[in-house]
């Protein structure tokens, strides 16, 4: 009974498409819900340490002073903690398989320089927030003293 079988596997398997894939050279279609990788737009991260401090792998090291962001890959178990906890929402879970990597370690990533426009309108929103506020303190002591007058 057992050889009618292997013997029904093995006509099959010759009709059909293999299984496998060769890996490096044809990828292979990701499955719903695969959790993949985790990936960071650091244009718009602002290395604040709170997705290090939530992850329960430990596989993640902001260093602010250095402008750096790294992840060990082979400590990440994929939970998505970081990508919830992050404040600016630059950290996502790319549904993609990472390429194969040729020695075990972080991948580090760091912060690019600002350049002088970008330097220039954050400044300009800067203080437009600052005048904005002004203005809505003001507004708020000329109805405190006309409330302390009537």
């Amino acid at each position: 009974m057992g050889s009618f079988k292997l013997g029904t596997m093995t006509i099959k398997s010759i009709f059909s498409k293999p299984e496998t894939v060769l890996y490096p050279v044809m990828e292979k279609t990701a499955p719903d819900g695969l959790k993949g990788h985790i990936a960071n737009d650091m244009k718009v991260c602002i290395l604040c340490g709170i997705c290090e401090r939530t992850c329960p792998a430990g596989a993640l090291r902001v260093d602010k002073a250095e402008n750096l962001w790294a992840i060990d890959s082979f400590a990440c178990v994929q939970c998505g903690a970081c990508t919830r906890a992050c404040p600016k929402d630059c950290l996502t879970m790319e549904p993609t398989y990472k390429k194969p990597a040729a020695s075990m370690g972080e991948d580090v990533f760091y912060k690019p320089e600002e350049t002088e426009e970008e330097r220039a309108a954050k400044e300009a929103e800067k203080a437009a927030k600052i005048e904005a506020a002004k203005k809505a303190k003001e507004a708020k002591d000329a109805a405190k003293a006309e409330e302390t007058s009537d």
